[in-house]
């Protein structure tokens, strides 16, 4: 609060020398990153969670304001048309299922990251054109900086968007080919190499332009090669990554047009997704280079020998009479139940339980669904209570809890993660649901998770698996639920 006064201080006292309206707009400044960080800190808890997208709207609201006064703004209509254009896609996207919303982060994200490019694009070609002495090695250093950033961000945040949207011509797993790494360090060590030529020679005749427009095409390449090779299990991390190259271009962009704001903003989303991206890789005891570059996801071959494995299946009178009769009961969901848009049915079956006297807990793992946090918003969007939401810290008690019912999760509940060091999932953090008295897997067959491999879950004696559409057999559960039972 102090700091605040004394920044509003200072800025009255350059009024005289810069004018009443620049004043005004470096003053609008100081509540729009107050506010963005409040929105921040906020949204990292699920009872203020609201409030932080209220205040995120207003900071943003009031930056766009304040910045479109400006006395330097005169073009209002190159303002005003891409708004009036932008409105339609903008309700569209707001009205997509929430099983959707993994791809459209990854869209808004591609919008950022295409803006700071163009942005960075237009400063440059003005500069070059006109103000030639404006190409300082500074502002070019942070111009080369936002359009790589800016268009990789672009089209790596498109091929993941068309990935979780299960485009056809687009491989869910990953796209891997011989060299290929190679390939990719090479093509963003050719486009830091134009950088540096342009940071010190911005304005040779013909050739500036040129190295220009190659460092964007290479960082337009050098995107979707990023994240073709990623696979559906790395997506929650590649999507908070993604932010953190929006964010950090943000940053480069505050930078080439001299505002502090757009400074701030950008640092603070390219931190936390920093943040929350070290946060995901550690819930899958994987480095960056790892996620970047391994390849995780590529389908496994299946040994030829030894004794084929069987797995045992139920039905809903099953399935409801275990959990009628259980005292505890923890539930793992995965992206199955997005998919199978299962998570109403889902509350509703907690609550069935509950009703009875039943504990009910959810396990949600750091990586479950296709973004950060995908099952924590289904379930509130179901109006689970969050005090029954669960991180891995729940692990010990599996081996206390009569009844665990997967559904739709695979990989973050495959045991061969704790023993078995040949699996492309070894080490990586798990819940314990083997360790229940009973487990049972709502699932619509046996294909493998991200990961491709076989999940051992399956085949142990006290698995049970519920084969069919998720939506469909935990409304049949719900439904003998209801028309009675003995209860407790």
């Amino acid at each position: 609060m102090i700091s605040l006064l004394v920044g509003a201080t200072l800025l009255l006292g350059a009024a005289a020398a810069g004018g009443w309206m620049s004043t005004f707009v470096d003053l609008a400044y100081i509540p729009a990153a107050g506010l963005f960080i409040l929105s921040l800190s906020w949204m990292s808890d699920p009872k203020t969670a609201r409030n932080g997208v209220f205040a995120g709207v207003a900071a943003m609201g009031l930056a766009i304001l304040a910045t479109w006064a400006r006395p330097d703004v005169t073009q209002h209509w190159w303002i005003i048309l891409p708004i009036l254009l932008a409105v339609g896609p903008g309700v569209w996207l707001s009205m997509v299922p929430l099983t959707a919303v993994p791809q459209r982060t990854a869209l808004s994200h591609a919008f950022g990251g295409l803006a700071a490019g163009l942005v960075g694009t237009a400063k440059y070609f003005h500069w070059y054109l006109y103000e030639p002495e404006m190409l300082t090695p500074f502002r070019m250093s942070a111009i080369i900086l936002e359009i790589i950033l800016g268009y990789l961000t672009l089209t790596g945040s498109l091929i993941a968007a068309g990935k979780l949207q299960e485009v056809k011509w687009i491989p869910q797993r990953p796209w891997i080919y011989k060299g290929q790494n190679t390939v990719n360090i090479a093509a963003f060590g050719l486009a830091l190499v134009c950088g540096v030529i342009l940071i010190f020679a911005p304005n040779m005749a013909v050739i500036s332009p040129i190295l220009f427009i190659l460092i964007i095409v290479l960082a337009l390449n050098f995107g979707w090669m990023l994240v073709m090779p990623i696979g559906g299990a790395d997506m929650p991390t590649v999507i908070s990554i993604l932010n953190s190259y929006a964010g950090l271009s943000a940053v480069a962009m505050g930078l080439v047009l001299d505002n502090n704001l757009l400074i701030t903003a950008g640092a603070l989303d390219g931190s936390s997704g920093l943040i929350l991206s070290i946060i995901m890789c550690r819930a899958m005891n994987r480095s960056f280079t790892n996620v970047l570059f391994g390849a995780f996801g590529q389908v496994q071959a299946q040994a030829a020998v030894g004794e084929k494995k069987t797995a045992k299946s139920a039905t809903h009178d099953d399935a409801a009479q275990l959990l009628e009769y259980a005292q505890s009961v923890i539930i793992v969901p995965g992206y199955g139940m997005a998919v199978a848009h299962a998570q109403h049915a889902v509350a509703e079956l907690a609550t069935l339980l509950r009703n009875r006297g039943i504990s009910v807990r959810f396990a949600i793992h750091p990586v479950a669904g296709r973004m950060p946090g995908h099952m924590n918003v289904l379930l509130t969007e179901a109006n689970v209570p969050y005090d029954l939401l669960y991180d891995l810290d729940i692990n010990p008690e599996f081996e206390h809890c009569d009844v665990g019912l997967v559904i739709g999760a695979n990989d973050v509940v495959n045991p061969a993660a704790r023993h078995d060091k040949t699996s492309p999932i070894y080490g990586m953090p798990i819940f314990d649901v083997d360790k229940c008295k009973t487990v049972l897997v709502c699932k619509r067959s046996m294909n493998t998770g991200f990961a491709g491999i076989e999940n051992e879950l399956f085949f142990l004696e006290n698995t049970l698996m519920l084969f069919g559409d998720a939506k469909q057999f935990i409304t049949e559960i719900n439904s003998r639920l209801k028309g009675g039972g003995s209860g407790h």
